[in-house]
């Protein structure tokens, strides 16, 4: 473990005015990845992320025969004629950690799954304990584990937990195609969260050609069937990352600044769009035109009480406008994230009230009362949210020194580069 070093989060003298284009999509970029990888002919990926999560995904993907050529955001994604035993290192990806496993189940040869040492405390025992269920031959319940591949997974009906992580469910939707049965997941729990990550890998899945049925098909709340067959070789075009470019935009709302976000679709299934909402109920002005999103901050931000189970993600960024808004917020229906890279509720308390903040966790959420917050340390946590997080609280609060901020590498290659480009007015 190398030493603990601080980047000193930039302090805004002035509104912030930028245009901020960046790039892809992690949670597309990965979904595409994994159906290429099981299509019955060669796709291409263009626009595609690369970062580590991504990175991690196509080297597990190459280990386990798949071929991957492209070094930039252009791929071509060959299908193996047969999957083959691997070593797969998920780092702290999720995607990989929870989207793999069914994939791997389809390989002749056993493969191993391991990650950086945070990531052997997120909870795997609903998407393992799916796979047995479908007829898979899994060792262990968390990182490391060993899925045995047998050429085949039989499929059929499978009950699960899934409230723990949307992931769960895409997890097993994503290679259900492939499997002898399909797959019938029924969810028997408190609702699912960030369930338009499951609307995303549902449109994909049909793009794909494969045929899927949701919830909003059927009278059957929380069952999704996947019917077994072919899955289409497709030319995905990744959109940008919606979810990174929050913290770009709170950078606008919380200077009173204006930034702009190109290449913005008029319809996604990412969450991150839902940031839109968020900032006009916050008092911002929000605009999308020519596929161009542009925040203008307000002289004050208002507090919010709203309930982000879909959306999750965006906690970090909505904690950190609501730190520095003009009244109390509350955050509900969030309590899944005590299970993300880090227990998130825990950390953005502690870290907010490091610096003065007044946050306080509730069975589902939290609740900020905004407070004088002053400099000092904020905690990352391996947590790109967190560093982020901390980034946007810096542009109103000087001195906040940010650790490990090398760790929004995730799913942002340099963002240190584009938080300092966005500061000089530079796109």
């Amino acid at each position: 473990m190398g030493p603990v070093t601080f980047w000193s989060a930039p302090y805004a003298v002035g509104p912030v005015r930028a245009s901020v284009p960046l790039p892809g999509s992690k949670s597309i970029t990965n979904r595409a990845l994994v159906l290429a990888a099981l299509a019955e002919g060669p796709s291409t990926v263009t626009g595609a992320l690369r970062s580590r999560d991504t990175n991690l995904m196509i080297d597990a993907l190459r280990a386990l025969g798949i071929g991957i050529e492209g070094l930039d955001t252009t791929l071509t994604i060959t299908p193996a004629a047969a999957l083959t035993g691997a070593a797969v290192d998920c780092g702290l990806a999720g995607t990989v950690m929870r989207f793999l496993p069914p994939v791997a189940a389809l390989a002749d040869g056993d493969v191993e799954f391991d990650g950086d040492e945070q990531a052997r405390t997120r909870p795997l025992d609903t998407i393992l304990d799916g796979l047995r269920a479908a007829g898979a031959d899994v060792d262990g319940s968390a990182l490391p584990f060993v899925v045995h591949g047998h050429g085949a997974v039989r499929g059929g009906t499978v009950t699960i937990d899934a409230s723990g992580s949307s992931q769960f469910v895409s997890g097993l939707l994503l290679s259900a195609a492939r499997f002898d049965e399909g797959i019938t997941i029924h969810h028997s729990g408190k609702p699912v969260p960030s369930m338009p990550h499951i609307e995303m890998t549902i449109e994909m899945l049909r793009a794909a050609g494969v045929r899927v049925e949701s919830p909003s098909d059927s009278t059957e709340a929380d069952t999704w069937v996947v019917a077994p067959g072919p899955i289409r070789p497709v030319n995905w075009a990744i959109e940008p990352d919606l979810s990174n470019a929050t913290a770009f935009l709170a950078a606008a709302a919380v200077t009173e600044g204006e930034v702009s976000v190109p290449f913005w679709p008029q319809t996604t299934t990412q969450p991150g769009d839902a940031i839109r909402e968020i900032l006009v109920r916050m008092g911002a002005d929000v605009v999308l035109a020519e596929s161009t999103l542009t925040v203008r901050g307000p002289k004050q931000l208002h507090g919010i009480d709203i309930d982000l189970h879909d959306i999750g993600e965006l906690t970090p960024t909505v904690a950190a406008l609501a730190a520095l808004a003009e009244g109390p917020s509350w955050l509900r229906g969030i309590a899944h994230l005590r299970g993300h890279e880090t227990d998130r509720l825990a950390a953005l308390s502690t870290e907010i009230n490091r610096l003065g903040g007044q946050v306080t966790e509730t069975d589902d959420g939290l609740e900020i009362t905004p407070a004088p917050l002053h400099g000092g340390q904020w905690h990352s946590y391996a947590d790109h949210r967190m560093a982020t997080a901390g980034a946007i609280l810096g542009l109103r609060v000087d001195g906040i020194e940010i650790e490990d901020i090398g760790t929004t590498a995730k799913t942002l290659p340099d963002f240190v580069g584009l938080w300092s480009h966005m500061l000089d007015g530079s796109s």
